[in-house]
C-alpha cells in the first residue's frame, strides 16, 4: 500500500519535540538525521489518506514552533523501507557500545551489540543525547545493579543497562506505544526488563536512576526520581540544552551532588550523587 512522507527541516533544538508532536498526530514512524547540524532533518510517515497540511500545522502547534516548510510525497511500501535502511547503520558508542538495526550485522570485533530498529518511540542512538546516556551507562559498572530507566520511549537505554550487567532493569513511560516497544526490543535482544506505567511501578529504589527527557519536565520530576535513587545511587539526565544545565543542576541540587558531566552538540548531560 502507498504511504504518505513527510521531511521538513526544523531548528536542532525543536527536532525532538516535533517528532513527538508528530507522532501524536498518527505518524507510523518519525526519525531525524543530519545529527551534526544545526538545523536537522525530519521525515514522517503516515497513511496515505492524511491530509499533510492539517497535521503539521497540529504538530507545530504542539511542539510551539513555527510551521516549517515541508515536501508531502507518496511512497510505496518496499521505498519506505529502503529509504529507512538507508539512514541506519551500526552506531558505535564510547568505544564499547554497539546498536545496530536488525537488517545489518556489527563488526566482528564488535563488543555489547544491542539490536534497535526505527519505530514509533522515541530513542535509536542517533540523537545526541540519547548518545549521551549511553556513553554514561556504558562508563559505568553497572554489574549487579538495580537501574530505573524513566521516559523510556524505544527502551534503548533500559537494554543497554542489562546489556552492559544491570541485575534488575525497570523502565517507565506514559506512552502505551513506547512500553510496547521497550518490552519487544527487550526480547529481542534477549534481556529482561519491566515495563510499566508511572503509576505501576512497584515501590523500592534503584542504584541508578536515568532519564532522557526534556528540561522542564525533568524539574518537575525531581522529587519522584529522587525517592526513587537510594542514598550513594547517581542519577544520570538528558535531554537538557546547555543553555537549560544550570535550571536543572540547581532544581536538583538539593537531593544530589549534580553537575554537568558531558557535553554533545549543544545538548548537556547531567550526573549526580544522592545524599
Amino acid at each position: 500500500m502507498p504511504w504518505l512522507a513527510l521531511t521538513l527541516e526544523v531548528a536542532a533544538a525543536q527536532a525532538e519535540t516535533l517528532s513527538d508532536a508528530l507522532v501524536e498526530q498518527g505518524a507510523q514512524s518519525v526519525w531525524i538525521d543530519e545529527p551534526g547540524q544545526i538545523r536537522r532533518r525530519l521525515h514522517a510517515l503516515f497513511d496515505a489518506s492524511a491530509d499533510a497540511a492539517s497535521l503539521l500545522g497540529a504538530a507545530a502547534t504542539a511542539a510551539g514552533c513555527p510551521l516549517p516548510p515541508y515536501r508531502a510525497y507518496d511512497v510505496a511500501d518496499e521505498d519506505w523501507v529502503r529509504s529507512t535502511q538507508a539512514q541506519f547503520g551500526p552506531l558505535c558508542v564510547a568505544g564499547k557500545l554497539w546498536i545496530v538495526p536488525s537488517w545489518d550485522e556489527p563488526p566482528s570485533d564488535a563488543g555489547v551489540v544491542l539490536r534497535l530498529d526505527p519505530g514509533l518511540a522515541f530513542g535509536t542512538g542517533s540523537h545526541p543525547s540519547t548518545r549521551l546516556v549511553l556513553a554514561w551507562l556504558a562508563a559505568t559498572d553497572l554489574a549487579g545493579a538495580r537501574v530505573l530507566d524513566y521516559g523510556c520511549g524505544s527502551g534503548i537505554l533500559a537494554i543497554a543497562a542489562a546489556k552492559l550487567g544491570a541485575a534488575r532493569v525497570d523502565a517507565v513511560d506514559l506512552d502505551d506505544d513506547a512500553l510496547s516497544a521497550t518490552g519487544g526490543n527487550a526480547r529481542a535482544n534477549g534481556v529482561a526488563v519491566r515495563a510499566f506505567a508511572p503509576e505501576r511501578l512497584p515501590p523500592g529504589d534503584y542504584d541508578f536512576v536515568v532519564a532522557n527527557i526534556l528540561a522542564q519536565p525533568l524539574i518537575v520530576l525531581e522529587p519522584l526520581l529522587a525517592a526513587r535513587t537510594r542514598a550513594g545511587g547517581c542519577i544520570a539526565l538528558a535531554g537538557i540544552l546547555e543553555a537549560q544545565a544550570a535550571e536543572v543542576t540547581a532544581a536538583y541540587g538539593g537531593h544530589f551532588a549534580a553537575h554537568v558531566a558531558a557535553r554533545e552538540e549543544g545538548w548537556a548531560l547531567i550526573e549526580g550523587a544522592r545524599r
